[in-house]
């Protein structure tokens, strides 16, 4: 039985989800069973213990592993409003009847709030039904057929731009995704109702009403919206036209559903991968154009057979510029650019770029006019790009051939949307993620965590989305109304990344040891791409760096070649325990090396029997360099550590928060020590004790904390001078520890000074020792030495004599300096340094 019960805990140690949890089951009856066969009450008591133990552990996991849909629902639910709006999730596709007009019906009316900029609202004349705009055009209304007149057929080429709005974003990412839109894929088909799958093009609403299918907040949802749009009393248009077709009713319908979730026409931006996310529901990636690591040979490879099979939609991003690079290069600054085509032609790639402006800047580098197809047949063919201002090329006044090589020097992001469809296999979580406290968001233990694996391994696509809130949408328009630019605007909204760690599908604490890290970006999605090995389970960690709302609703997608299981991750200990402490200007003691190390915060750890043990320590302040010790301090306040004092360390001193972790240790009272690398360093910290029994943590007096400080004089030993001696006082009965350390650089070269601190009544046979340091051994002064308490009593030290003995061993003939220091309750009196 003895055998199995082992065997069932070093398994229950290996395993996670759903498999921990059938064995933790599985290992609470045998738990049983051997208590009731259990020779000696002891054991019999110990086992039915550990089933308990078990049974509670078996409680935790079914909680953790359950994650009821009716939870998931409500996340989708509360994601569903915005703005004053509700956007229900998508249950079917509307009938054509629903956009019928009866005789006595009026159109209908979107009461939703769009608001306009100040700019817009400058020109704005209205809110018109395009029966309305096609008049002011001329048009006689009896004359036109609505459906064609409004809605092209298929394949017809359109030109799309943005004027005085400032969604360059949603234009470039619409202009980019015309081809797959009304193409090969035909996604309009499933996007905009009503539609007429007959022609492959929308419908005329005769009721005015349109419901377009997006894509956010964790599913596909619905949006109506009706058909008038903003007009302006100039020439100006306030929403995306085709210059092709201006009477082009169905790209100014998609964009206001979409600004209709993004807060109204004065949205101040996003970039074009969230865009067609929303739009389209194509998987978004974001490639970081001017990272060192960045390959444009394997990009091109990536993307040019897949565009050329309308399986990706790209765009392109600048960075924030001066007015004076703007004019020089003919690029805007954070601005998005649509990709039109792709073309390799005797070795040179291109990329048609469009602006999605009306009017505005043309890239002014090396660009080609014409296709560069047409010129491999012309004699010039080869020779690199022409010089002259460009001209309309391919139907798009504002579109030039660039080469791959120039966009990756002046462009900063490259966009990248993906057709979902090239993956087999989807599945979905929703879930909230509130924000840890202060001294826990450097950390990742309260991260939202996941268990990957797949029996066949391959390719695995993991997208983590934010969703939309009417808070951040707050903060993005507040920072641009103030005249920040989009990039400080979007800094305000934080940071997040995706980790991957291998560790078994248990939850991890910190970084440091993730296989890997996805960049940190400012947008609502990020992608990680990973090759994962069949049958290995990994750890996915949602990481996050200065989101400033208190809370957020996520899903995360996983794409995949094979079929993937998914379930939160568990920790990798069943037990936890939680203490808040702090560094204050009395118990901030800084490391081992100083003479105050003694007042930092201890804890005394409790072990009732053998487990491991994870030690995490974590702090508010993430510039402040921290560390933590589990020593051999039986429980008690600790006033220096030597190496073999320490069970486990959490080693070196890092910013923000370390991890200590033993794979065993054995029953018994510990002593936990945290500390800053410098003393006087202030700042709230977090203690989480993790084990698989129960322990007891608890803080440990700082009864040297705030004692009075005495600093002696310096002191010199060398081979003359090898012990010295100074006398200690007090008027009452009082605790004091005495501290050295070595006070500087030598005078000599050679020596390896070790030092001994004693304190001694009386001279000669009669001496006594009350206290000495490291157990009586000579010990390196290069961290600082200490003496346990002893006491000063008054009338016995005036009666005896009472002395500070430092001695050392291995000094050089021209002296070390040494400092010291009295810690003690009440006032002491010292002498001057004597010869022994």
């Amino acid at each position: 039985m003895e055998r199995r019960l082992q065997a069932a805990e070093a398994l229950l140690a290996r395993v996670s989800g759903q498999d921990a949890l059938d064995t933790a089951i599985r290992a609470a009856e045998l738990y049983m069973t051997a208590a009731a066969q259990a020779l000696t009450k002891s054991e019999a008591k110990h086992h039915r213990k550990r089933c308990q133990e078990l049974i509670a552990y078996a409680e935790l996991l079914k909680t953790e592993l359950a994650v009821p849909q009716t939870v998931e629902d409500a996340v989708l639910k509360g994601a569903s409003r915005l703005h004053g709006c509700f956007f229900p999730p998508w249950d079917r596709d509307p009938n054509d009847a629903d956009f019928e007009r009866g005789e006595r019906a009026q159109a209908f009316t979107d009461e939703a709030d769009f608001s306009l900029s100040a700019t817009q609202a400058e020109t704005f004349d209205g809110w018109k039904r395009p029966q309305e705009l096609l008049e002011q055009r001329g048009s006689k209304l009896e004359d036109v057929d609505l459906d064609a007149e409004l809605f092209q057929t298929k394949n017809q080429p359109c030109d799309l731009v943005q004027d005085i709005t400032t969604d360059c974003s949603v234009v470039a990412g619409l202009s980019a995704a015309v081809n797959v839109l009304t193409g090969k894929h035909a996604l309009l088909s499933s996007i905009f109702f009503p539609f007429d799958h007959n022609r492959g093009r929308p419908r005329y609403s005769p009721l005015g009403k349109y419901v377009i299918r997006l894509n956010f907040n964790g599913c596909l949802r619905k949006v109506t919206i009706d058909d008038r749009l903003p007009t302006s009393n100039s020439d100006r248009a306030l929403y995306v036209v085709d210059r092709m077709n201006e009477s082009l009713l169905w790209p100014a319908l998609l964009e206001k559903a979409y600004l209709k979730i993004r807060g109204g026409y004065d949205f101040p931006g996003s970039n074009s991968g969230t865009d067609l996310w929303v739009l389209t529901g194509w998987i978004p990636e974001q490639v970081f154009l001017q990272r060192d690591e960045v390959d444009i040979n394997h990009i091109w490879s990536s993307i040019k057979a897949a565009h050329d099979a309308e399986d990706v939609v790209i765009t392109i991003g600048t960075g924030v510029t001066s007015p004076e690079e703007e004019r020089i290069a003919g690029l805007v600054g954070e601005h998005d650019y649509s990709v039109q085509g792709l073309a390799e032609v005797d070795g040179r790639r291109w990329l048609l770029v469009k602006n999605p402006w009306c009017v505005g800047l043309v890239w002014a580098g090396g660009w080609l006019t014409a296709n560069p197809a047409s010129l491999a047949r012309s004699p010039g063919a080869g020779k690199g790009p022409q010089t002259q201002q460009p001209e309309a090329t391919d139907q798009n006044t504002n579109a030039v051939w660039v080469s791959l090589e120039d966009v990756a020097q002046n462009f900063e992001s490259m966009y990248l949307n993906w057709n979902p469809k090239l993956f087999p296999h989807r599945q979905e979580c929703h879930f909230k993620w509130e924000m840890p406290q202060a001294h826990l968001k450097t950390a990742l233990a309260e991260n939202p965590q996941y268990a990957i694996s797949s029996a066949k391994g391959g390719l695995v696509w993991i997208l983590a989305s934010r969703h939309f809130q009417d808070a951040e949408h707050r903060i993005l328009k507040g920072r641009t109304s103030h005249g920040d630019t989009m990039a400080a605007a979007a800094r305000q909204l934080g940071f997040m990344s995706i980790l991957v760690f291998d560790s078994g599908g248990k939850r991890v604490q910190i970084t440091g040891e993730q296989t890997y890290e996805g960049p940190y970006v400012d947008s609502p999605q990020t992608l990680a791409r990973l090759d994962i090995t069949a049958g290995k389970v990994y750890t996915v960690v949602l990481a996050q760096d200065d989101f400033p709302l208190p809370k957020y609703t996520f899903t995360l997608s996983v794409f995949s070649q094979n079929p993937v299981d998914m379930h939160p991750a568990v920790d990798a200990m069943s037990h936890r325990r939680e203490e808040i402490g702090a560094w204050t200007r009395r118990s901030a003691g800084g490391n081992a090396a100083c003479t105050t190390y003694f007042s930092n915060p201890q804890y005394r750890l409790s072990v009732p029997r053998p487990t491991p043990i994870s030690i995490l320590l974590s702090t508010d302040n993430r510039d402040i360099p921290i560390h933590a010790d589990l020593v051999w301090g039986h429980g008690k306040r600790v006033s220096s550590v030597r190496v073999r004092d320490v069970v486990v360390s959490s080693g070196e001193y890092r910013r923000g928060h370390v991890v200590a972790e033993a794979p065993m240790v054995d029953a018994g009272d510990y002593t936990i020590v945290c500390s800053t690398f410098e003393a006087g360093q202030q700042a709230g910290f977090g203690l989480r004790v993790s084990s698989d029994v129960p322990v007891t943590v608890a803080p440990i007096p700082a009864d040297a904390a705030g004692r009075l400080h005495t600093p002696l004089a310096p002191l010199t030993l060398s081979e003359s001078v090898q012990q010295r001696r100074l006398p200690i006082y007090a008027d009452w009965l009082t605790k004091t520890t005495a501290a050295a350390s070595q006070g500087g650089a030598s005078h000599g070269h050679g020596g390896s000074l070790l030092i001994r601190l004693s304190v001694v009544h009386g001279t000669g046979p009669n001496q006594v020792v009350l206290a000495v340091s490291g157990d009586g051994e000579f010990l390196d002064p290069r961290v600082a030495i200490r003496t346990p308490e002893f006491d000063i009593e008054p009338r016995r030290a005036h009666a005896e004599g009472m002395w500070l003995v430092i001695e050392g061993i291995g000094m050089h003939k021209d002296g070390h300096l040494l400092k010291a220091e009295l810690f003690s309750d009440s006032p002491v009196q010292v002498g001057a340094w004597e010869d022994c």
